[in-house]
């Protein structure tokens, strides 16, 4: 009887343990799987245009080497992004005022608006002479002069509004209405720094990008206006001959400045990157995360390219993953 009840006791143990291997190898199986599954990749985020790059992914803090930057003692030239606002022509309808194309539909509407403004107030201030006249002889009423003077009065103010945005834009009006034929007008953005450094009526090297091989001479006619306030840039105004009308509006250029000895700032050649005429660096801000901060260059030493403005001592910029961080800010 014993050994009836011990062989079923057996065979429910073999079959209890076949069993658990059976579970235990299910549950070993969804682990792998699970285990096999990749991961869901953290896309970076950007923000503010481009401006800004951060990455989501901790492993990705040794990818992006970076380096500090440091103020050093130097002798170079400056150089400066440039673009042809403006180029004169001679007008086929007009032949006592030469025609000006700007680059800009709203400069080209306020430019247009100054002349029309300029043939107003002519007009306007002949018709209160006569009024005034009129009225002295009876002839015209005093309402009829205060219309006048109103009339006058009114078109002045309104060519004010207009000259302002051309003069923020580093034009001036009045040149612009003078301007030699067969000429155009370039606008660069310099740090208000170098203001010192570069003089008015003086002369500068420009080479456009459509013409890599040609160095035109330009004559530094003014600087604008106002420095802006968060860039501390100033405008410059340069202007060059045109005979052949092979330069056009809109057409960038580089435009170098000779500059003193001077203490400032240089970064490897491969921290910069170089989109529409401007050049960029990439300054890291956190573990993962980067700032695109424009700069103003200078001359390259052995493999390090000056820069007189955007930066600032013991920055620490970008100088591997720079053209993975261009295309995630530029979106290309």
């Amino acid at each position: 009887m014993n050994s009836l009840h011990t062989k079923p006791s057996c065979g429910g143990l073999v079959n209890y343990l076949i069993a658990a291997g059976l579970i235990f190898a299910l549950v070993a199986c969804e682990k792998n799987e699970h285990k096999a599954e990749p991961e869901q990749e953290k896309k970076p985020t950007v923000t503010e245009g481009g401006k800004y790059v951060e990455f989501n992914d901790e492993k990705l803090k040794g990818y992006f080497k970076t380096e500090p930057v440091h103020i050093s003692s130097v002798q170079a030239e400056f150089t400066a992004p440039a673009r042809v606002v403006a180029t004169v022509i001679r007008s086929v309808e007009n032949t006592e005022q030469n025609l000006v194309l700007f680059d800009n539909p709203d400069l080209t509407a306020n430019y247009t608006a100054i002349l029309q403004h300029l043939t107003n107030i002519n007009t306007f201030k002949v018709n209160l002479d006569r009024v005034v006249d009129l009225s002295l002889n009876g002839a015209a009423t005093g309402k009829e002069v205060i219309e006048a003077k109103t009339l006058l009065a009114n078109e002045r103010t309104a060519i004010i509004e207009d000259e302002a945005k051309l003069k923020l834009a580093g034009l001036d009006p009045k040149t612009l209405i003078k301007a030699k034929l067969n000429s155009i007008w370039l606008i660069c953005d310099i740090p208000e720094t170098q203001i010192d450094n570069i003089k008015t009526g003086g002369k500068t090297k420009v080479q456009f990008s459509s013409f890599p091989e040609t160095v035109f001479t330009g004559n530094i006619d003014d600087f604008g206006e106002v420095v802006d306030h968060i860039t501390r840039m100033v405008k410059l105004r340069i202007s060059i001959a045109n005979p052949n009308s092979q330069l056009k509006a809109g057409m960038f250029a580089t435009v170098q400045f000779g500059i003193k000895e001077g203490r400032y700032i240089a970064v490897p050649k491969e921290a910069l990157v170089t989109v529409q005429g401007k050049n960029y660096v990439f300054i890291k801000k956190e573990a993962t995360s980067f700032e695109r901060r424009e700069v103003q260059t200078g001359d390259q030493i052995n493999n390090q390219i000056l820069v007189f403005s955007g930066l600032k001592d013991n920055d620490s910029v970008a100088i591997t993953g720079v053209m993975q961080l261009k295309g995630l800010s530029f979106g290309y």
